[in-house]
């Protein structure tokens, strides 16, 4: 295996503790959860993103160091306490904040729960630091969440504070290494429901389907939800869309089916 704890660009250099275990900065950990990948997961909540999405649901991520440090032998050992479910029922994902920006840390995670338990495992990413690692590193993920949250670069700045173009660098990388995905969209009303942007964003997913038949599983439009408000409000932060409604059923319904129009499955 690469040595992990090599520099990787613009990627946090890895942590290491008094007694040289290689650690990283956890949130917080979901046991039974049932939508981040496929079947029942054990979700592992990173800390640290260069996003600033006005729809955030944890700011309280955005810093690496707001996690725990905790080594990765803890981490796998606490996953090891369900993997025999867990290799039957569903499997690990790597959840944030965002996990490249712990690259190190979460890819040792990943090859140990591989090697030792022989889990599925989930990467949730938007992939905005993508490139600064090697196609190698991604041998032990088997599943892609991508979030691409805007297809046109100006909105999806305006939405995100970062350029789409990394996120799209990335999609198109996965589709070479033929990597399976689930394709993740918030839909958030007068941010992403714009019937155009709606149809662009499909054909661009339906583009990457044709050229790596069965890697897009699924494309998952996610309802927007201001469940998060309060912790904006506790760091002292403005949330931009407190008076953004929840999208309407019919709504949420319609940008579905503009993605099933092209032959993806989609909920």
């Amino acid at each position: 295996m690469n040595d992990i704890a090599k520099p990787l660009g613009d990627i946090p250099p890895a942590v290491v503790d008094e007694n040289g275990r290689l650690c990283g900065f956890v949130h917080s950990v979901e046991t039974g959860a049932a939508v981040d990948g496929p079947g029942v997961r054990f979700v592992l909540f990173v800390s640290g993103c260069q996003f600033r999405c006005l729809y955030c649901h944890n700011p309280d991520t955005w810093k690496l160091h707001n996690g725990a440090p905790r080594p990765v032998d803890d981490v796998v050992a606490e996953i090891g306490k369900y993997a025999r479910f867990l290799k039957f029922a569903g499997g690990l994902t790597i959840s944030g904040g965002e996990p490249l920006m712990q690259a190190h840390f979460v890819r040792e995670v990943f090859y140990r729960v591989k090697k030792e338990y022989g889990l599925h495992t989930a990467l949730d990413t938007q992939g905005f630091l993508a490139a600064h690692l090697p196609d190698d590193w991604f041998d032990p993920v088997d599943l892609v969440l991508l979030d691409i949250k805007h297809i046109d670069p100006a909105k999806h700045e305006a939405l995100t504070s970062k350029p789409l173009q990394p996120t799209l660098d990335f999609a198109e990388r996965l589709v070479a290494m033929r990597k399976h995905m689930w394709i993740r969209y918030v839909l958030v009303p007068g941010w992403t429901d714009d019937w155009n942007d709606v149809e662009r964003h499909a054909d661009y997913v339906k583009s990457l389907s044709e050229r790596a038949p069965g890697c897009i599983e699924r494309v998952e439009v996610l309802p927007f939800h201001k469940m998060g408000e309060p912790k904006w409000k506790e760091l002292g932060l403005k949330y931009e869309l407190s008076d953004t409604p929840a999208p309407s059923t019919e709504l949420a319904e319609r940008v579905r089916e503009q993605f099933r129009a092209r032959g993806l499955f989609t909920c």
